[in-house]
């Protein structure tokens, strides 16, 4: 599911911006000279550049986890560890089915038809896109469900969860999501190439192909509930650390352990929630409004020409869906160094550095705490002094 990643929004912005007519005339004529002069170049290297990051994160995360994997005597940890190394070769197999595709049709001069004139490609690249994307986002669902329990309700999800469990769910969203992807080939729906050209995805606009509403709409629709429960199983896995930290406040070192470990998990799940949201919502929200609007990005691939073709706020849409797609696809570089390579990187110097400073506060209310009980002690002890004796 890796695309082209050229400019990202700084060139965005600059071709969306709103222009004076006489601008826009000017655009137009420079449209007509050539037929890929209005946004239809880029370079090859952004998307091989964001396969090769994609692979290399997640192939890291693979082998991390198989160690791990190995190590853990503990069912909990085996359980979260299988569906971490899930969301890293799912988010792998999207990267290494899709990329090699648009990096051809990069050399190909951004011409689709050169590498698939029957049009069949398009097809499995869009089921590609949804059954990936998809996948990721559930699997993420899976893990903030599974973190939920296990803090909130540690005894039940000790005494019931077990590996073969978690193994029958990935398997159940897996086998879910490539039947829902799957619609279009059996006459639900449409994977229609999109604007520039160089990818396949769902339809928008087309209300004349039957059921293709509908199917767009629910992908969007299960996109953002995924995204609504991650976000809240995270929610309520934060509140729970934060008062079994308070429970367990002290002196000890399994207290400083414990103190150490619920920062590390606040902050990484706080980095999930972040990175789900940018990269997520603009795609998920903007297809509702596409939907809304009856506009599809595949009408500004006609002529090559956006602004000609669909006119300037259908011409934004357009872009702004290019750029939110390629959003969508940095999730599944972000994956793996979000979820596990980041913990064991960043994490630890960050947590000992936050240690420093509440430490150094810790100290100076000391300090002040003695400075204050010392006076207290001198007036109370003058007080005595001065106090007449009784006869």
């Amino acid at each position: 599911m890796t695309m082209d990643a050229s400019d990202h929004l700084r060139g965005f912005n600059k071709t969306i911006g709103e222009m004076p007519g006489a601008n826009v005339s000017k655009s137009l004529r420079e449209c007509n000279v050539t037929e890929n002069s209005c946004g239809r170049s880029g370079s090859v290297g952004f998307p091989i550049t964001m396969m090769i990051t994609g692979m290399v994160g997640n192939t890291l995360a693979l082998i991390l986890v198989y160690i791990s994997y190995r190590k853990k005597e503990n069912k909990r940890k085996k359980s979260f560890l299988l569906c971490i190394g899930s969301l890293a070769l799912t988010d792998l197999f999207g990267q290494l089915l899709t990329s090699p595709i648009v990096i051809s049709v990069y050399r190909a001069g951004m011409e689709w038809k050169h590498i698939d004139p029957s049009g069949n490609l398009c097809g499995f690249f869009g089921v590609c896109m949804t059954t990936f994307g998809l996948c990721a986002l559930f699997l993420a669902s899976a893990m903030a469900i599974e973190r939920a329990m296990a803090i909130t309700n540690p005894h039940w999800y000790s005494n019931h969860m077990k590996t073969s469990v978690t193994k029958q769910t990935l398997a159940v969203i897996w086998c879910l999501v490539l039947l829902f992807a799957l619609l279009p080939i059996a006459g639900v729906g449409e994977y229609k190439q999109q604007w520039p050209g160089t990818w396949c995805f769902i339809s928008t606009g087309d209300r004349k192909v039957p059921g293709n509403m509908f199917f767009a709409i629910t992908f969007a629709g299960l996109g953002i509930f995924s995204l609504l429960v991650t976000l809240s199983c995270n929610v309520v896995t934060i509140r729970g650390l934060i008062i079994r930290c308070k429970t367990k406040s002290g002196t000890s070192q399994s207290s400083k352990h414990w103190e150490r470990l619920t920062t590390e998990t606040v902050i990484q799940l706080l980095g999930i929630m972040c990175v789900l949201l940018i990269c997520w919502s603009p795609l998920l929200v903007l297809m509702l409004r596409m939907i809304y609007t009856k506009v599809s990005s595949h009408q500004c691939n006609l002529t090559g020409n956006p602004i000609q073709t669909t006119g300037q706020e259908d011409h934004f849409s357009c872009n702004f869906f290019l750029t939110a797609i390629r959003l969508a696809s940095l999730n599944q570089i972000l994956d793996p160094w979000v979820y596990l390579l980041f913990r064991e990187i960043l994490l630890r110097k960050f947590c000992i550095v936050a240690n420093a400073v509440s430490n150094c506060s810790i100290d100076d209310r000391k300090e002040t705490q003695t400075a204050l009980d010392a006076l207290n002690k001198q007036n109370h002890d003058d007080n005595n002094i001065h106090k007449p004796q009784s006869s």
